[in-house]
């Protein structure tokens, strides 16, 4: 959907070259990732991405960066589902620990919101490779922006 804007510079001062067709939806880097939103409601989500050799680092596992963004934007989709439609919130603090590596297949990230005040939300996500193997844990803050 977005490939005709991919190397499109980002304009200074605000204006976005591309729109979300909907809320809950993937942006471009995710789209570019080959991520997919399985399911996102009451607080929790569930996405996936294929393990793509544009995804692989030297030794040929799927590389930490792509993990901890499967685990980011499903943490994000998972707040989504709460909040009402336009609100503005950006992660503040993550941290991923890796219990296994990712060798091939799908990749799926399930998310949820486990604590939340009136600003921050905390979320958690388990990531499993094609086989059902744990191979990471990801937690997170997001900080809501004041309307």
């Amino acid at each position: 959907m977005y490939e005709k804007v991919y190397d499109t510079p980002m304009p200074a001062g605000g204006g976005l070259p591309f729109e979300l067709p909907e809320w809950i939806a993937c942006a471009p880097f995710e789209e570019y990732l080959g991520m997919k939103i399985d399911e996102a409601a009451e607080g929790r989500a569930i996405l996936t991405m294929p393990f793509t050799v544009k995804l692989s680092q030297g030794v040929g596992f799927m590389h930490g960066g792509a993990i901890t963004a499967l685990a980011d934007t499903a943490v994000a989709m998972a707040i989504k589902s709460v909040l009402p439609e336009g609100s503005n919130f950006v992660t503040m603090d993550l941290g991923l620990k890796f219990h296994a590596p990712v060798r091939y297949g799908l990749v799926k990230a399930e998310a949820r919101i486990v604590e939340r005040d009136e600003r921050n939300i905390k979320g958690e996500a388990e990531v499993f490779d094609e086989a059902g193997v744990k191979v990471a844990t990801f937690t997170s803050v997001f900080r809501v922006r004041r309307q």
